[in-house]
């Protein structure tokens, strides 16, 4: 009998964001040998190769396969490079799969270029579905483009399933498997939880962490100013940590903001690794963020989250985690930090298939998907 050839697949990362998603998928496909041959392209649009380095290493990622160096730029510039040096990538390998992750620009630009291949390569797109229904948001575009694209879509919440089919997705290309952060999030936590990132820089309880990076926020100026005047008033209360993202440095010294750190209690500091932001998120008794994936990871911890936006692709985190949409109104930030900090803390609250296996249920996707091409 003629042995069955592995499916042959390819797994895109771009950004940080992605690193958490990629590397219990790439965990569980090498896993299983005779089944699969899975390799990694980095493609290396978060140019910050530095921090890129920290989260492989403390992820257990191993070194990718394929990095395509592309660097930064403007939305279409980064988008460009990626397309032209995947192309390459594609000619030379033929997978059988191309499985992107989140919504990063990488996400996109390998998406279109596996679709439009002759013939094209099927396309798996993790963490599928999700909407903020706010078309100036980028990644929601790369959202929407890429799941048009996608043969496969992996979901982590039924409604993003709704979402898909309302897009008219067939109901079989849809595959609802849970989050695979929180995959990451629960393999790693024990060991956040030794890290001596408190002592060395010098944190103590009570505190709250911050982080911020959207250009809504940070290039504009009207909604930066509203956000600082907010956090001023909140450390007042209790000590802000904020890891500062380059981007968001370079905007407050440009507009004046926030440079004489909230008199002591608004503290910058350095970007942090996988590991020692979870560390300080687990034990924050209010984190404030724009970012998608920190709502996810803290309402699984428990930890009380304000996101400064006006909308969420991750609506789950509303109904059934801690998030508390805020937007970048003073008056809003401040009554939601102040009402939370009267409160008693919360205990973490479980959200259906979000449980460490996420990986595992995609998988078994492919590994039907193998058998049933054999």
């Amino acid at each position: 009998m003629k042995k069955r050839a592995p499916l042959r697949l390819l797994l895109v990362a771009g950004a940080r964001p992605n690193f958490m998603k990629v590397a219990p998928l790439l965990r569980e496909l090498r896993a299983r040998p005779g089944l699969f041959e899975a390799r990694l392209v980095h493609t290396g649009q978060h140019y910050d190769e530095a921090m890129s380095d920290i989260f492989f290493e403390e992820l257990e990622i191993p070194k990718p396969d394929i990095h395509l160096g592309v660097g930064s730029g403007s939305h279409a510039v980064q988008t460009a490079r990626i397309m032209e040096a995947f192309e390459k990538v594609l000619v030379a390998d033929r997978p059988d799969w191309v499985v992107v992750v989140g919504d990063v620009n990488s996400t996109l630009a390998c998406s279109v270029v596996a679709a439009k291949m002759s013939p094209p390569v099927r396309v798996a797109h993790v963490e599928a579905g999700l909407r903020s229904r706010d078309r100036s948001m980028p990644e929601e575009v790369n959202r929407v483009v890429t799941d048009a694209l996608s043969d496969l879509l992996f979901t982590t919440s039924p409604d993003a399933d709704v979402n898909l089919r309302h897009e008219g997705i067939e109901r079989r290309r849809i595959h609802r498997v849970g989050n695979v952060m929180i995959d990451t999030l629960r393999r790693f936590l024990a060991r956040a939880d030794s890290s001596d990132v408190m002592r060395r820089l010098g944190i103590a309880a009570p505190f709250a962490l911050l982080t911020l990076h959207r250009p809504s926020n940070v290039d504009d100026e009207a909604a930066l100013r509203r956000i600082f005047t907010a956090l001023e008033t909140v450390a007042q209360d209790i000590p802000i940590v904020f890891p500062v993202h380059p981007r968001t440095v370079k905007m407050m010294r440009e507009l004046g903001v926030g440079a004489d750190g909230g008199s002591g209690s608004l503290r910058l500091i350095e970007p942090l690794g996988y590991l020692d932001f979870l560390h300080l998120q687990k034990r924050a008794r209010l984190v404030l963020t724009d970012s998608g994936g920190i709502q996810e990871e803290a309402s699984i911890l428990g930890v009380p989250c304000l996101t400064l936006r006006e909308n969420t692709e991750r609506p789950i985190t509303t109904t059934r985690g801690t998030n508390v949409l805020v937007g970048s109104d003073t008056r809003a930030i401040v009554t939601a930090a102040r009402r939370i900090l009267r409160a008693r803390a919360r205990r973490p609250r479980s959200i259906p298939l979000w449980d460490g296996r996420a990986a595992g249920r995609i998988a078994a996707v492919f590994a039907r998907i193998a058998r049933e091409s054999s």
